[in-house]
């Protein structure tokens, strides 16, 4: 019946092929010759460049727009009391500069911008974004009023295609804009006599900057600097933002650095990015812009923002971090920001975001985990002599350092090699597994990971360790130790004389060997009439000072029919303050998996 049911399927698979249309591609919607539609943008002509040999040695300024950009592109933007939630994290972590709304455009961000004014710390500076408007710039010059720091931000698009398409304007139009909005934000400000308790800052982006003349942003903002007035101790901030993401970050850099060379008084400048990541490139974007002449990044935590996203400040940062270079921002406990965020944007964070997302620790592969364990054993001996540089193999950050524990950097599944359930073993029990043991494990967790379709768990991974190699005799107990005592005979002869406990019957055992782990062996060998002989034998200090223990681990072979060729091993596990008791532990937990799994029977009587 087996064989006609597979030659009907062969049939049928056969008949099926045939049927079958080779595929080929075709172009629906995508062009062939994509040349047609879209330009590559026309690079800046710079010949003497200085940033790609530049390094990053200390930290930016950092604003966080979160409240602001971040909260416009949410589809369910955030409450007021999430803000206020916000608003206290971004502080926490260490922001000095922060856009908290557009006030002119509602009720809702009015008072919220005054209660961050009024609950500000008095070394944050509140920053709010205006259109270049007279009776918004009013409005949000009083949403602004009394705080200890506050800056004005205001933007105009200043690329071809926008000045062209969107407001049909002239450069020279552009630029009086500007100027007027400027002017107007420095009346009401820093030369009102009735402002003067607040440390009053402008900042004016080029909007679309990415792509607009390097010679026209220079000009709009040499015109914009002469009408605000700026000094070197409170400088004039020129937001230089990709917009919209039109190029590769090496031509971002080469428009910062122009820009940096060529605006005048640039010590009364600070030049800030606001990069987004419409072609995934905001981070690097960011920070080939600082090598490029910037002082400022903007953007959001975790990279929340229109369309593909603002720059990731956490990426940005912790960057610098893994560069030996301090950010300035504590991130030392990233689950509470990723709790605050995902629970305020009501958007997860990427399980795959690099430095905050679950999995971005995590080694499944056999291979990677055999190194991460392999680099913390290393890593240890290192510390113990005074080394502290951090070199662990797939981990360029110690997840402590972020407030994440070992336990997440290895997980396992049936994909998952030695090194992986190895390490659970060590960061759960204490016990450095000896190789030979890894892999007959490994084997065991795969099949597990396989039957259940599934990762396995630390604790089932700890639990199934514990069941299979019968961890100090917990699991099974056929045959109880009660005492020994070893005498030696000669130099060479050790004599083993004791008392087991089997079936509730106490029964005394004897046996020689060249040491207490031979004698016991052989005394359980002649119990229980079965040839039994240490195949592996290893230990090795478990904890350390006063509750310092000994951890043993033997392999046994065995044989149960005599005339037979066929040879068994099993491996056991001893723990005990003492190392004799640990070995002796070890012996009977191998020996008692052995009864267990039915390759030994107890004696009748």
């Amino acid at each position: 019946m087996v064989k006609q049911s597979l030659v009907s399927l062969a049939e049928h698979v056969s008949r099926a092929s045939k049927t079958i249309k080779p595929v080929t591609l075709a172009y629906k919607n995508m062009l062939k010759d994509p040349s047609t539609k879209y330009h590559p943008f026309p690079a800046p002509k710079i010949t003497n460049r200085k940033w790609p040999d530049n390094t990053i040695k200390k930290a930016p300024r950092w604003l966080s727009t979160d409240l602001r950009d971040g909260n416009q592109s949410l589809p369910d933007p955030m409450s007021v009391e999430q803000k206020k939630e916000y608003f206290h994290k971004l502080i926490d972590i260490g922001f000095k500069e922060i856009e908290v709304s557009f006030p002119s455009a509602s009720q809702t961000d009015f008072d919220f911008t005054r209660y961050a004014v009024e609950n500000a710390p008095d070394d944050v500076s509140i920053q709010c974004l205006v259109q270049s408007r007279e009776h918004l710039i009013k409005r949000t010059v009083e949403s602004l009023t009394g705080a200890k720091r506050a800056t004005i931000h205001t933007y105009l698009a200043t690329s071809d295609m926008f000045r062209d398409i969107v407001f049909n304007m002239s450069q020279e139009e552009a630029i009086q804009k500007a100027v007027e909005a400027t002017k107007l934000v420095r009346k009401l400000t820093k030369d009102d006599p009735t402002q003067q308790a607040t440390r009053w800052s402008y900042e004016f982006s080029p909007e679309c900057f990415s792509d607009t003349p390097g010679d026209f942003a220079v000009q709009i903002c040499e015109a914009v600097k002469e009408a605000w007035g700026p000094t070197v101790d409170n400088p004039i901030i020129f937001n230089l933002p990709a917009t919209v993401e039109v190029a590769t970050p090496n031509v971002y850099a080469d428009q910062i650095e122009y820009f940096a060379t060529h605006i005048s008084e640039r010590e009364k400048v600070c030049i800030s990015t606001h990069t987004h990541n419409d072609r995934g490139c905001g981070v690097a974007a960011s920070e080939l812009g600082l090598l490029a002449g910037a002082d400022r990044v903007e953007g959001c935590i975790f990279g929340n923002g229109e369309r593909t996203g603002n720059v990731d400040l956490v990426t940005v940062a912790l960057n610098m971090y893994t560069q030996g270079v301090s950010p300035n921002l504590d991130l030392s406990d990233i689950r509470s920001v990723i709790e605050v965020v995902e629970r305020c944007n009501k958007i997860p964070v990427p399980q795959r975001a690099p430095y905050g997302g679950d999995l971005v620790v995590c080694a499944f592969s056999g291979s990677h985990q055999d190194a991460i364990k392999k680099g913390f054993s290393l890593q240890e001996k290192r510390r113990a002599k005074g080394e502290t540089q951090w070199r662990i193999p797939y981990l360029p950050l110690d997840p402590k350092d972020i407030g994440r524990d070992y336990e997440a950097v290895i997980r396992v599944n049936s994909q998952s090699g030695k090194g992986g359930a190895a390490w659970i073993i060590l960061r759960s029990l204490g016990l450095d597994v000896p190789r030979n043991m890894q892999i007959q494990f490994s084997t065991t967790v795969q099949d597990n990971a396989d039957s259940v379709g599934r990762e396995l768990k630390a604790d089932e991974i700890t639990n199934l360790f514990k069941k299979t190699y019968n961890f100090n005799n917990e699991q099974y107990k056929s045959v109880s130790l009660i005492d020994y005592d070893v005498q030696k005979v000669n130099n060479e002869l050790r004599s083993l004389t004791g008392k087991v406990e089997i079936n509730g019957k106490v029964v005394e055992i004897q046996g020689n060997g060249n040491g207490p782990i031979s004698s016991m062996v052989d005394a359980l060998s002649n119990l229980l009439n079965v040839k039994l002989a240490v195949e592996n034998y290893t230990e090795h200090a478990l904890g350390s000072g006063s509750s310092t223990q000994a951890a043993s681990y033997i392999q046994i072979r065995y044989r149960t029919n005599e005339s037979s060729d066929e040879v068994s091993y099993q491996w056991g596990i001893g723990v005990s303050e003492d190392v004799g008791d640990a070995s002796v532990r070890a012996i009977l937990s191998t020996v008692n998996s052995i009864i267990h799994n039915g390759g030994i029977e107890l004696p009748s009587n």
